[in-house]
């Protein structure tokens, strides 16, 4: 049996302590109909989008910040945010107040205004969902530690694709999900299991 490494969090001190979600900002990255069907379609992706939505709703009723990161790679791809595929899921889809950031990278903090939105909030802890989890929910969360910020990924409300690795074996979507939250729950960022994992006030 493999015995885990004491994490980096562990070793410096930080833990692995959940933000309180009133003392934070919610940010929901890339919940785009392209991840539902297609190309694109993750394993997954209804239970998490669902997951999203439950914590988008208590962000609401505790009045705390929302960003919406819709990430766009041009008109006829998988991520066309002029039409229906690179839309946000209408689950989670914006209400008036709350911010759309439009991104052209995985970190969403790159050449976009989120940290200055941030910024104006004096918001540092951030609680993360969305998609993929190894690709821009990662991305994300590593660039928010860099730049100082405190971030907690759902686990639940996050998903992704089986993907090949350089020896030709296949990882499962289950596999790419656990190694990617693994890695970041090093250093990068809290992560909890579901909604339940996340204090609410």
């Amino acid at each position: 049996m493999v015995t885990a490494s004491q994490t980096l969090r562990d070793i410096t001190g930080m833990g692995h302590h959940a933000t309180s979600l009133k003392d934070s900002a919610l940010i929901l990255i890339d919940i785009q109909n392209t991840y539902r069907k297609g190309v694109m379609q993750l394993t997954n992706v209804e239970p998490a989008i669902l997951e999203a939505q439950k914590l988008l709703k208590m962000a609401r009723a505790l009045k705390v910040p929302v960003i919406h990161i819709q990430h766009d790679a041009g008109v006829g791809t998988p991520y066309d945010v002029t039409a229906e595929i690179g839309a946000i899921a209408a689950e989670v889809a914006p209400i008036t107040g709350e911010k759309v950031i439009v991104k052209n990278y995985p970190n969403a903090f790159i050449q976009t205004t989120l940290n200055a939105e941030l910024k104006a909030l004096e918001v540092q802890n951030i609680v993360l969902a969305g998609f993929m989890t190894h690709m821009c929910v990662n991305s994300t969360a590593h660039g928010a530690f860099n730049l100082g910020y405190a971030p907690t990924i759902v686990a639940s409300a996050t998903a992704t694709r089986p993907l090949m690795t350089t020896n030709g074996k296949t990882l499962t979507a289950e596999e790419v999900h656990l190694g990617a939250l693994a890695s970041t729950r090093d250093l990068y960022a809290v992560v909890v299991d579901d909604i339940d994992g996340l204090k609410a006030s």
